[in-house]
């Protein structure tokens, strides 16, 4: 058995599994290298996120403690669905305070977290219309459960996008 054989076993991540990180969203791991870092040997996960067009280095120690998951489960899809379904919860704190609040849990990686920001932003056509950082905070969870969605479902984002629509719409 290689390193890099008992790594991947060890930390569950193979090359070219899909996983999220809780800042970026959906990568693939494209590989894992060991890196020399000020004279020190250390092994990473390399994961690409192509609409970013970005590339990660995740230390393989570090992967589970910085946020590096696999795709969410079947379960924890059909509860953030739900989840859209539901009815906004919406405090009535000052909107920065609730804007950091959308920030965490978009950042959270958390898919059920993004599915009550999407579900707490979205407005029906009959809604008054919202503030451009309102829209800023949906659009971007939006996007980020759509291709969380998309690559669990393995279907393009804007099949994704319209599968969260309608369930969004039902509960409006």
């Amino acid at each position: 058995m290689s390193a890099d054989t008992l790594t991947l076993s060890r930390f569950d991540f193979s090359v070219g599994d899909k996983v999220v990180y809780p800042a970026h969203g959906v990568g693939t791991v494209a590989a894992v290298e060991t890196q020399e870092v000020a004279g020190y040997a250390l092994e990473v996960f390399v994961v690409t996120f192509d609409h970013e067009k970005m590339t990660l280095r995740v230390p393989t120690k570090k992967a589970k403690t910085a946020g590096l998951r696999h795709l969410a489960a079947e379960a924890v899809m059909s509860q953030a669905l739900v989840t859209l379904k539901g009815r906004a919860r919406i405090k009535r704190t000052m909107w920065s305070r609730r804007a950091q609040e959308y920030e965490a849990k978009i950042n959270s990686g958390c898919l059920v977290s993004l599915a009550e920001v999407v579900r707490d932003l979205y407005r029906s056509d009959s809604q008054p219309e919202q503030s451009y950082s309102e829209r800023q905070l949906y659009e971007s969870a939006l996007d980020r459960m759509a291709r969380e969605v998309a690559a669990i479902e393995k279907i393009d984002r804007d099949a994704a996008v319209a599968l969260l629509n309608k369930n969004l719409t039902k509960a409006a």
